[in-house]
């Protein structure tokens, strides 16, 4: 039955207006890091890709039944990230019935959130991502894999996943910052190509879930 309820909100949000949604998170960790970040992909990809996402982003907590909801979750911040046992739970119901949830890493991020994916999701491995996954295909190709926005340790940027029956409920970004490079241009003076890339590469991962 959950499954049913579950589907019957994301075919509503798909067919007349989609809502996405940041994840309040416990820990001490910021959250709130990038808060013009969702909203500038929305509007990227309403122009380009033709959803229907309303402007404003949502905000929910892991343990909120809100959360079924929202067929994409997104997380960033710089610091500790702690899921209580019911947000485990709540999480994982939410992902295996058909949820997503992007974490990308804002840099700070790894060490812990690492230890709460392990948590969420004990038996099923996080694994890197290949560059020729339908997630990096279209609409637009990034043939490399995930793009590197910012530099942060200097290490190549990685994109991690949670595999369940094949399809991808968790994704992790790592070395590459995407949300920054969603933000407003003046917050970090990215040159506008960098911008665009990281813009078109979110627009892939709401176009993977809204057409899989």
């Amino acid at each position: 039955m959950k499954k049913l309820i579950v589907l019957f909100l994301f075919i509503s949000a798909t067919t007349f207006s989609q809502e996405i949604a940041l994840l309040k998170y416990n820990g001490g960790g910021d959250w709130y890091a990038n808060p013009t970040s969702l909203p500038n992909l929305i509007k990227f990809c309403n122009q380009t890709i033709g959803t229907k996402i309303k402007p404003k982003n949502a905000v929910v907590t892991p343990s909120s039944p809100d959360i079924f909801s929202y067929p994409y979750v997104h997380a960033t911040g710089h610091g500790n990230v702690v899921f209580s046992p019911s947000e485990i739970e709540n999480l994982r119901n939410y992902l295996t019935s058909g949820g997503f949830l992007h974490i990308d890493d804002n840099y700070g991020m790894n060490e812990y959130i690492q230890k709460e994916i392990t948590k969420l999701f004990p038996n099923n491995a996080l694994v890197e991502i290949p560059a020729n996954h339908p997630v990096f295909q279209k609409p637009n190709s990034f043939p490399a894999g995930i793009p590197k926005i910012h530099e942060h340790d200097g290490k190549r940027p990685q994109a991690f996943g949670v595999f369940i029956e094949n399809r991808l409920v968790l994704l992790y970004t790592y070395e590459t910052d995407l949300s920054d490079g969603w933000e407003d241009a003046d917050v970090h003076n990215d040159p506008i190509e960098v911008r665009e890339k990281a813009l078109k590469m979110g627009a892939n991962i709401l176009n993977y879930i809204f057409n899989n």
